[in-house]
């Protein structure tokens, strides 16, 4: 392992994972489609010509690629949600409340010192308030085992430190994961009408609204759920991502 990535041999499974996605995100209507297992099929499509509803003699002219990928994509779907109402246009939170969330980058040059008391400011001013949740994460990997820790900061609250241990986990897997845990448990919290998440991958934070596909975009749509939620109750709330660079 160098630097800690993961291994070539996990980098490969997920390689040969993410293949599989051009196959989810076939029309409904395609050809493919109509062999699928009803696992992937809209509930009205069920199709004659189904795997699942096959004799064996038709299953076995059926070229075996297409099997492997039709069995493969069963490890990926849980993972992935193309179809996900959040990534529909007009439902996405960017389209509804893009006013409810900012992003505060660090600079890279001589004005980060301003940017880093600006942060410094923000979280002295916020602390003390009652209705902000300030949540700070952060997760290394070694050994191919990530470790993602979060804290979060109520007023009149003791501080909350959570760690999470996960194998065989890409970077940005575990930093998502752990910024998921955050963003769950402020919401949950009574009285919370902003949330501050202190992090130093805000690359990993602005994954949460890439509407791409990628394998582990099931964290991106528990944070996208849980904000919908959060904005929909009052039209105050709001999240802020700082970025805190290492």
């Amino acid at each position: 392992m160098i630097a800690g990535l993961i291994s070539i041999k996990l980098h490969l499974q997920k390689l040969m994972s993410r293949s599989q996605l051009c196959l989810l995100m076939l029309p409904h209507n395609h050809l493919i489609q109509s062999l699928m297992n009803s696992l992937f099929s809209l509930p009205k499509c069920q199709y004659p010509t189904l795997l699942s509803t096959l004799t064996d003699h038709q299953r076995s002219l059926i070229k075996g690629h297409l099997v492997n990928s039709i069995n493969k994509s069963h490890e990926v779907f849980p993972s992935f949600s193309p179809l996900h109402l959040e990534l529909s246009l007009g439902s996405r939170i960017i389209d509804n409340f893009s006013d409810c969330l900012s992003f505060n980058l660090s600079n890279k040059g001589k004005n980060n010192k301003i940017y880093l008391q600006q942060l410094d400011n923000m979280v002295l001013e916020s602390s003390s308030s009652l209705s902000v949740a300030i949540i700070v994460t952060d997760a290394s990997i070694k050994n191919n085992i990530a470790t993602s820790i979060s804290h979060i900061h109520l007023a009149n609250y003791p501080l909350t430190k959570t760690v999470y241990h996960i194998a065989f986990v890409t970077s940005t897997e575990a930093k998502l994961f752990v910024i998921r845990c955050g963003i769950n448990q402020a919401c949950i919290k009574e009285n919370v009408s902003k949330i501050i998440l202190i992090t130093n991958s805000i690359h990993a934070a602005k994954k949460i609204f890439d509407t791409a596909s990628y394998s582990y975009q099931s964290h991106a749509m528990a944070i996208l759920s849980e904000l919908h939620h959060f904005f929909a109750s009052n039209q105050d709330n709001s999240i802020e991502f700082w970025e805190c660079p290492s």
